[in-house]
């Protein structure tokens, strides 16, 4: 089984975050967001992950080096792919082409999901969906009686179906996924001026691939600062029972409230952290109060109090504000 995924996004609704590391590295509970979806999905393949293809931009040597970790830490092998243009979904998958053969998962990086089924190896095609309240927000698919996909919807503005694709896709054969995006690239065939995936979906429906949903228990979103903020809290559930504070992390006169992550050489005194606060290796914290928040490597925080927060790597920070965004390598004293 490969895995593809498509990263190559300027992530800019997570500014500043993003203007140092892609959204996909961004860490939640401790992990890469690409780390959590990949070894999430390696839990519901029969199949061992041979492949993980990455589709990115031009992010630097640093990075690349970080996704192959990612990869060979689940014995996997990494391939690279650019995207050099936005031209759509479609696109996106279509860079790592060399990579589209027999099984694959194409799994798109701004998404967390938990699941409790497998792939069945008797299906041509599967795509990960979730139940919605609000289905005129996203794509949605349509069932018949025999629990087969007949449409693609998108954002419907009459109710028709209530699953939302979550942006995971499998495919027994690759190939045909490969031929229908070829057809709409030589053909031109593009909506709002990009190439979409669910145009080719619904060719290979239409030439007779069966997909059938394959309804997830959650769906965690990591579009922007809030979500991501909250995907950190339901994540450090899921992870509660486990051991999240490393033992290299110093903890003095101090309250930690679980969930908590913490990460290596940390170190907090005088403090109260949590619940549902991620604290990132080397990270220095004094005389404050955090909770539901993110605050990543490196960072020094004194006398403060924090809610629905997220820090980057390498900031300080002095003073009282409670709800902030502060990207890498910032310093602000109040």
């Amino acid at each position: 089984m490969k895995i593809i995924v498509p990263m190559a996004g300027m992530g800019k609704r997570m500014r500043p975050h993003t203007l140092t590391i892609p959204k996909p590295l961004i860490p939640i509970a401790g992990k890469p967001i690409v780390q959590r979806l990949i070894e999430e999905i390696a839990t519901v393949s029969k199949e061992k992950i041979t492949e993980i293809a990455y589709v990115i931009g031009n992010f630097g040597t640093e990075v690349e080096q970080n996704l192959i970790n990612i990869a060979e830490n689940i014995g996997a092998k990494a391939k690279i792919y650019y995207q050099t243009e936005a031209l759509g979904t479609a696109h996106a998958i279509y860079c790592a082409k060399d990579s589209l053969n027999e099984k694959v998962i194409v799994a798109f990086a701004d998404t967390l999901f938990k699941a409790n089924f497998t792939i069945e190896d008797n299906i041509d095609a599967g795509i990960w969906v979730k139940k919605v309240d609000n289905p005129s927000s996203f794509g949605v698919v349509k069932l018949n009686a025999d629990n087969i996909i007949t449409d693609f919807i998108e954002k419907p503005k009459k109710y028709v179906s209530d699953l939302a694709i979550i942006g995971i896709y499998y495919f027994k054969q690759a190939e045909k996924l490969k031929a229908e995006i070829k057809n709409l690239i030589d053909n031109n065939y593009k909506v709002n001026g990009e190439f979409q995936l669910t145009d080719a979906l619904e060719n290979m429906k239409n030439k007779g691939v069966k997909f059938v949903p394959k309804k997830v228990i959650d769906w965690m979103d990591c579009g922007n600062k809030e979500a991501t903020v909250e995907t950190n809290k339901r994540i450090l559930d899921y992870h509660k029972t486990e051991e999240l504070i490393s033992k290299t992390a110093t903890i003095e006169n101090s309250i930690i409230v679980p969930p908590c992550f913490i990460g290596e050489d940390a170190k907090i005194r005088n403090s109260v952290v949590g619940p549902y606060v991620s604290v990132g290796s080397g990270t220095s914290i004094k005389h404050s109060i955090i909770k539901n928040s993110i605050i990543q490597r490196n960072s020094n925080i004194k006398s403060m109090n924090l809610a629905n927060s997220m820090v980057g790597n390498y900031v300080i920070i002095r003073g009282e504000t409670t709800d902030v965004s502060i990207g890498d390598y910032t310093t602000m004293i109040k």
